[in-house]
């Protein structure tokens, strides 16, 4: 219960955003566990079209008019990571003009219950998500990063002294003073999430405590908030043109980029990157999960993908072994990406037979 009244307080009195032609309701059918959002923008269908797909598709592994039930795979436990999920609320937040961010609570039940919050931001010139990657300088990411970490560390450390002058600690605060001795704070911006609010921007980090000491951790989750202002200099071009209200957008990064193209020339597609991991050593090597459907029967199919520079390589996997304990491998894709395109070959894996594959950014 502790999380949802946080969850509240972040968002109280923020009230609605002034792009009064963006509207949101209830996806249906909508039940005490399932209270999520849908967007309505009649100045900017695609837009509409874009937020909505990523929503469902991300948090409901469920692609937009693909059945009656948006939430059969939340509500059943039979997501691809097999938990129940219920969707308890969502609120819009106070933005400028060209963003909308979505704050949404819930509970997420595998081996136990555990609530969450979570908040989502949309470029509403585009419909893509707003990566906090792309709304830094490269060369100012790890300044912002840690700027968040010690204003983190400060928290942790004036409650761990506050702890440690008491003269006869009891056995809940020693095991307080254990949690927050070893609290992980080396955060990254894909670490942590983010939310814009009319005039300042803020980051939420995650708790010190893991879920058999949540009751002992009084700090919760970590909330450090800079006004617009205060990061101007650090600012990139895509994010000036983003908060001055501007209609430029700047190119941004591929992860969570919705694309749409055909496989062998008339097999309509569409693909979805989810998630986008930046290379770790020399190698230059990124990696990256995306989904993608044919826009016919609209079932989801999973991509595991490399990058390295422009080149693209996915392993699209059809079932897992037990008896070699491996995956089994449908398609190989190799592909380069050109500007918004990427164009390459879909190869069969038992067949070996090569067909095309065109894609455009959506």
């Amino acid at each position: 219960m502790k999380k949802r009244i946080l969850f509240f307080l972040f968002i109280s009195g923020l009230g609605f955003s002034q792009q009064k032609n963006v509207k949101i309701m209830d996806l249906q059918p909508k039940t005490e566990d399932s209270n999520f959002p849908f967007i309505s923008y009649a100045g900017n269908p695609l837009a509409e079209n874009k937020i909505n797909t990523f929503l469902q598709v991300n948090e409901l592994e469920y692609v937009p008019n693909s059945g009656p039930n948006p939430f059969k795979l939340v509500s059943t436990g039979t997501t691809s990571y097999s938990n129940y999920i219920s969707f308890y609320s969502w609120e819009k937040i106070e933005t400028p003009k060209n963003i909308l961010s979505i704050a949404m609570d819930g509970e997420a039940s595998g081996a136990y219950p555990e609530n969450f919050a979570k908040w989502v931001n949309f470029d509403l010139r585009t419909g893509n998500l707003i990566n906090a990657e792309d709304l830094f300088n490269p060369n100012a990411v790890k300044t912002i990063e840690n700027f968040i970490r010690k204003q983190i560390k400060k928290e942790i450390n004036d409650f761990l002294t506050q702890l440690k002058s008491e003269k006869n600690p009891s056995e809940e605060v020693l095991d307080q003073i254990g949690i927050y001795e070893g609290c992980f704070t080396d955060y990254t911006l894909d670490g942590i999430q983010y939310y814009f609010a009319k005039d300042k921007i803020r980051f939420i980090a995650g708790r010190c405590a893991n879920h058999a000491m949540r009751a002992l951790d009084e700090l919760d989750s970590h909330v450090v908030e800079f006004s617009y202002k205060e990061l101007e200099k650090y600012w990139s071009p895509y994010t000036r043109n983003l908060l001055s209200g501007s209609d430029k957008v700047e190119k941004t990064s591929f992860r969570n980029k919705l694309y749409k193209g055909k496989i062998d020339g008339k097999y309509p597609v569409t693909v979805l990157v989810s998630r986008f991991y930046p290379a770790e050593d020399s190698s230059g090597i990124s990696s990256f999960n995306a989904e993608y459907w044919y826009d016919k029967n609209k079932k989801l199919i999973k991509w595991n993908g490399q990058m390295k520079g422009n080149h693209i390589s996915i392993v699209e996997n059809d079932h897992y072994s037990e008896e070699t304990r491996q995956w089994i491998p449908r398609a190989h894709v190799e592909a380069e990406m050109n500007g918004n395109k990427i164009i390459g070959t879909w190869q069969d894996y038992k067949t070996k037979k090569y067909l095309t594959l065109e894609l455009e950014e959506l």
